[in-house]
């Protein structure tokens, strides 16, 4: 029995300044849990990164894909080009705690492309660099 090749799976500039954020997040909020906090995160996102170079396909279709607001459809336009122009077809979201995850990926190949907190309205521009 052979096992399915797995996917290379890579973080976006933007997808690490969304983590650099949300640890100062941590800080500003409880210095004290910050870092326990943020060991956690770590911790769930290698194993997302483990499900996804398994399964590209794992996360959920990207919810804003479908915004009616005007900025939500030209937010969801730039990240459905940066996905085309790094030959990706497909943007997904992951859960991780209570966090969202926004990767596109193709059956080989998966990039983190931003990170937000459930709460947070949008993500940050994934092509802000």
């Amino acid at each position: 029995m052979t096992l399915p090749a797995r996917a290379r799976v890579e973080a976006a500039p933007r997808f690490l300044g969304c983590l650099r954020e949300v640890e100062a997040f941590f800080v500003e909020q409880d210095e004290a849990s910050a870092a326990d906090r943020l060991r956690q995160l770590r911790s769930a996102l290698r194993t997302m990164i483990d499900v996804l170079a398994w399964a590209p396909a794992s996360g959920r279709p990207a919810r804003f894909a479908a915004s009616r607001s005007a900025r939500g459809r030209v937010s969801a336009a730039s990240v459905l080009e940066l996905a085309r122009r790094i030959g990706l077809p497909h943007v997904r979201e992951y859960i991780v705690e209570q966090h969202v995850v926004l990767y596109a990926h193709s059956d080989s190949e998966v990039v983190l492309l931003a990170l937000k907190h459930q709460r947070q309205l949008a993500y940050p521009d994934p092509s802000d660099r």
